[in-house]
């Protein structure tokens, strides 16, 4: 059963920095897609960053400010946070994805005081 836990949430003043941190319970070579998305209260979920391949594919909002990395002997996927602005405030999902199936975290709450 594949569980990916989330980590490294927290409150922070805006333009400081967070690292977010996926452990996923199996292999993290067998999925094609990882990734974070987020979403705030009240709005729907969206996506932050993924990885594909040796690409990544980032959200406007946060393109030059966060970084997506994936370390498979760990089995790890790492959300590198800069510059963070109080709209960054949201819950912050890990997903990994394999042929039709897409898996999901319980989530992280970052919240980034002005």
């Amino acid at each position: 059963q594949v569980q990916l836990v989330e980590s490294g949430g927290g409150l922070v003043q805006a333009g400081g920095s967070l690292i977010l941190s996926c452990a996923a319970s199996v292999n993290i070579d067998s999925f094609h897609v990882l990734g974070w998305y987020r979403q705030a209260p009240g709005m729907q979920r969206e996506l932050v960053a993924t990885t594909f391949g040796g690409s990544a594919n980032y959200a406007d909002s946060v393109k030059g400010r966060f970084t997506i990395s994936r370390d498979n002997a760990k089995n790890t996927v790492t959300l590198q946070m800069n510059s963070l602005k109080p709209e960054d405030t949201a819950v912050y999902y890990c997903s990994a994805t394999r042929y039709l199936n897409t898996y999901w975290g319980q989530g992280t709450q970052v919240t980034v005081s002005s």
